[in-house]
């Protein structure tokens, strides 16, 4: 994740080049699928949720052993998701006992199911933090989600939220169709005071896989992303206080230093050694994923590769283990890449981006990333480099 407003205000203040404070814990931040089944249907969703049931999903029982294992191995910051996490009977108490523990908790919702009674709930449970999708204005957002209704509900679910004193944000993926939304969309979190922007690049697993012709070509992330940073720097000087992130493109680091370059000259060299102290890609480094049947993943997009299951191993035993060639391989650095990535002068920065885009588009998990939308002449070694 790419927390463009910490670094931002690291610019825009008196320039230290301390890692950005929530960008490390001693354990990894863990998103954990407590439940598959989903009402909606998204076009770009990682798990291919669906509304029915799923077999196999862990029990309360299993999952407060796994919390009190999770507290154990370090593991401080815990996400819960899905599917959507609120058609899961027992949430609550689920996420009391993650409250008992003393984990930040964070929730992931499409926002559609939370009415006052389960705002006041939410709030009740203690979670820090509640994110909410919104794939663009009413009719790209419906088309997305694949029900009509659900931006209404959805922003309904927001302003519940909110008005419960829970924090709440949104979360926009975008694609051919509803980048031309971000500006409005961006203006309507701003009139509803909303906690948290997060631009969630599209990502291939699962639906969105099968629907990544939808993705926004890389010209249009590349002025998605100039616009975004211009957005940022804005909303600082004028004293706004929400956050903007980015995820799923460790080339938004890179591009967010040229940026820097340009309009900042003076900050670029501290800059740059700020990006490379954050270091880009985290997969199975900085972040895991639980999938509902226990499965333990790099991330969320890993569904394909599991490392262990939290049924026969602790998580502290899996994420520790020393004798996979994979495992092993997201945490060298540099990472063993090839073509664009394996030759790019930014390596340090982003970390090698999304392996999951390589190995969907080329059956190897160390290809270059298609999802780059950096040009050669950017991130091209200067002759002799090594």
């Amino acid at each position: 994740m790419f927390r463009l407003t910490q670094f931002m205000r690291r610019l825009s203040q008196p320039l230290t080049i301390e890692r950005p404070k929530g960008l490390g814990t001693t354990g990894p931040v863990v998103v954990w699928n407590v439940i598959r089944r989903c009402n909606l249907a998204c076009a770009h969703c990682y798990s291919a949720s669906a509304d029915r049931e799923f077999r196999g999903e862990l029990t309360l029982e299993e999952c407060c052993r796994v919390l009190d294992d999770l507290k154990r191995s370090g593991v401080s910051a815990l996400i819960l998701s899905g599917g959507e996490p609120l058609l899961r009977p027992d949430l609550f108490e689920l996420a009391e006992h993650a409250r008992s523990l003393g984990f930040y908790l964070g929730l992931s919702s499409n926002g559609t199911l939370m009415d006052a009674n389960m705002a006041k709930r939410i709030a009740q449970a203690g979670f820090d933090y509640v994110g909410v999708s919104l794939d663009g204005m009413e009719s790209h957002h419906d088309k997305m989600r694949g029900v009509a209704g659900s931006f209404q509900r959805s922003v309904a679910g927001i302003r519940q939220c909110r008005a419960h004193g829970v924090k709440a944000g949104i979360r926009f993926t975008p694609t051919q169709d509803n980048v031309g939304d971000l500006p409005a969309l961006f203006a309507w979190m701003q009139q509803e005071g909303c906690d948290r922007f997060y631009l969630s690049h599209w990502n291939h697993a699962g639906r969105g896989k099968v629907n990544r012709a939808e993705n926004a070509d890389l010209m249009a992330v590349r002025q998605v992303m100039e616009w975004l940073f211009t957005v940022s720097r804005d909303d600082l000087e004028q004293g706004g206080a929400r956050e903007i992130v980015t995820g799923n493109n460790d080339a938004d680091g890179v591009f967010f230093l040229f940026w820097v370059r340009r309009h900042w000259p003076q900050w670029a060299e501290q800059a740059e050694a700020m990006l490379q102290r954050w270091g880009g890609n985290a997969s199975g480094v900085g972040i895991a994923n639980i999938d509902e049947q226990g499965e333990v993943h790099p991330d969320i997009f890993w569904r394909h590769y599991s490392v262990g299951n939290v049924r026969r191993d602790s998580f502290g035993a899996i994420w520790n283990r020393t004798d996979d060639p994979l495992l092993n391989a997201l945490r060298t650095r540099p990472r063993p890449l090839k073509g664009r990535c394996g030759h790019c002068r930014y390596l340090a920065i982003c970390g090698g981006n999304t392996r999951v885009r390589a190995y969907q588009a080329t059956g190897d998990h160390w290809e270059e990333d298609p999802g780059c939308y950096l040009t050669d002449a950017e991130i091209e070694r200067l002759f002799g480099d090594s």
